[in-house]
């Protein structure tokens, strides 16, 4: 049930979206251990002068192909997140030919008592799920 929501610079066509998407996907699928049906992405397109994302001094070199990427999930085990942000580069560096420099994660927790799926039911809490 984790939330992906990236945020990018205009310019990529649907295929280069859609294949983006799905390698994240399966970044999250394998490092977090969810169901394969656990897909909540959302994508922002700014233009560009919009996103400004800086490397806080660490020599990268972020180019128009920069991704953010905030994940809100349940609370995950630190060797989890550092696997996933570890395959999440690898794979969008395959698929993609995203430069490393260009991701930027950000992991935001939550509990399931912060979920509701429809119907304005808490379905965790309810045992639906």
């Amino acid at each position: 049930m984790p939330l992906l929501k990236f945020d990018l610079i205009q310019g990529r066509s649907d295929t280069e979206l859609r294949t983006l998407l799905d390698a994240a996907h399966a970044a999250m699928v394998q490092a977090f251990d969810v169901p394969a049906s656990d897909r909540y992405q959302s994508v922002t397109q700014h233009k560009p002068g919009e996103l400004i994302l800086e490397d806080t001094g660490l020599g990268y070199t972020r180019t128009a192909a920069v991704v953010l990427l905030t994940v809100v999930s349940r609370p995950r085990p630190q060797a989890q997140k550092v696997a996933f942000y570890d395959l999440l580069a690898q794979k969008l560096q395959e698929a993609c030919g995203l430069s490393p420099d260009d991701l930027i994660v950000s992991l935001v927790e939550n509990t399931d008592a912060d979920w509701s799926f429809g119907r304005g039911r808490a379905q965790f809490l309810t045992q639906e799920l």
